[in-house]
């Protein structure tokens, strides 16, 4: 297995883009991200494409206008974590030598043709979201169960959102850049008790891709890379019994996983990206993840551990996360990735973490009746 580095990085901003779809952003982030890296787009050997809502190909749609065919094109559907699994597919190419440069990009365009405030709608045969069970409504339960265990209080819930709009706020990229108080959080209107709607992640459209090679690669291009130590992909358990709503299974698999190929811990880790569409799932992943013991994760969040500033550990959701960047499903992990790239390189501005030496990104996908989700990546990277 050969040393494998992210060393261009490029997206768009995120938010809605009447005037382009989902193949015109995944080509401005991909232009973006070859410029960066200083490669000849013919030297890219392989993409890998996610998107989940465009249909058949959108892969060759995004890159036919750049020049970029008769190179092998994978296109990749699973649910949110569609872009690492894009990633995870660009990594293993290079790292047992399949090739030595590849693309991994990730585009949606999920509010063209969409009513304002309409939601993605349930498989005809899930069960659980034809009575009612949709994410919110999931999230919604965790949120209330958490509650009762520990004591946490809608306050506390809107706390998230209101750290999320202060990173946003420094971030060009996100849709949303405004900062909020706690009672505005709490204002806004009731979508599943206990959230409101600034406690929901927004759909979005955008693209986000990242340039992929190896040791070898990167030193002839003159490159600063990005290396990327853990890349982890696994799928949900299908279970038909009660289960802890607090306990995301397969999130706390796939990242001791990473943890361990990656040779690190969370004591390693200084800025975290994950899964956070709702703002219960940030605290949960404060403890699941290991930032804190089940149960801490408010003292966590009040302590200023998750937050840019003095007191900051590891921090969460610094470009602002899916609350405050929006949620385009396919590009989400890989804008993940490319917010890493750049912190590491120094190159965040206003909202760059000082000293930051490793970075964790971590996002789930899919509400299957039966399981915590259909799948879960995890990435590690460092310099």
């Amino acid at each position: 297995m050969r040393e494998v580095y992210i060393v261009g990085a490029g997206m768009t901003p995120f938010g809605k883009h009447s005037d382009k779809d989902y193949y015109d952003l995944g080509q401005e982030a991909v232009y973006k991200a070859i410029k960066d890296a200083g490669i000849d787009h013919r030297q890219i050997e392989a993409g890998y494409v996610s998107n989940v809502k465009a249909g058949m190909a959108p892969g060759q749609k995004v890159f036919k206008k750049l020049g970029m065919t008769g190179m092998l094109i994978i296109n990749v559907e699973n649910a949110c974590s569609s872009g690492q699994t894009a990633l995870n597919l660009a990594y293993y190419a290079v790292a047992t030598g399949q090739y030595d440069a590849v693309m991994a990009v990730g585009c949606e365009s999920l509010t063209r043709g969409r009513q304002s405030g309409e939601a993605l709608a349930p498989d005809q045969d899930d069960i659980e979201g034809i009575l009612g069970n949709v994410m919110p409504g999931i999230y919604a339960m965790r949120a209330v169960k958490y509650m009762e265990m520990y004591g946490a209080t809608e306050e506390d819930l809107a706390l998230v959102a209101v750290k999320s709009h202060k990173h946003a706020a420094l971030n060009p990229y996100a849709q949303y850049r405004n900062l909020v108080t706690v009672e505005e959080v709490l204002a806004s209107r009731k979508v599943a008790e206990p959230f409101t709607l600034q406690q929901c992640c927004p759909i979005a459209d955008g693209a986000a891709a990242v340039v992929v090679c190896s040791k070898d690669k990167m030193l002839q291009l003159g490159a600063k890379g990005v290396r990327i130590d853990a890349s982890v992909l696994v799928s949900g358990k299908f279970k038909n019994e009660p289960s802890d709503m607090t306990i995301p299974e397969i999130s706390e698999r796939a990242v001791n996983k990473a943890y361990k190929m990656a040779g690190l811990g969370p004591a390693d880790i200084g800025m975290v990206e994950c899964h956070d569409a709702f703002t219960i799932a940030e605290l949960l992943y404060y403890e699941i993840l290991g930032f804190c013991n089940k149960g801490e994760g408010v003292q966590y969040l009040r302590s200023g551990a998750a937050e840019l500033g003095p007191n900051a550990k590891a921090v969460f959701s610094v470009r602002g996360g899916l609350l405050c960047m929006g949620h385009p499903l396919g590009a989400t992990g890989v804008a993940q990735a490319v917010e890493a790239t750049w912190q590491l390189r120094g190159q965040a501005g206003d909202r760059q973490i000082p000293g930051l030496k490793a970075a964790l990104c971590h996002i789930t996908g899919g509400g299957v009746s039966g399981m915590d989700n259909a799948a879960c990546g995890c990435h590690i990277f460092t310099v």
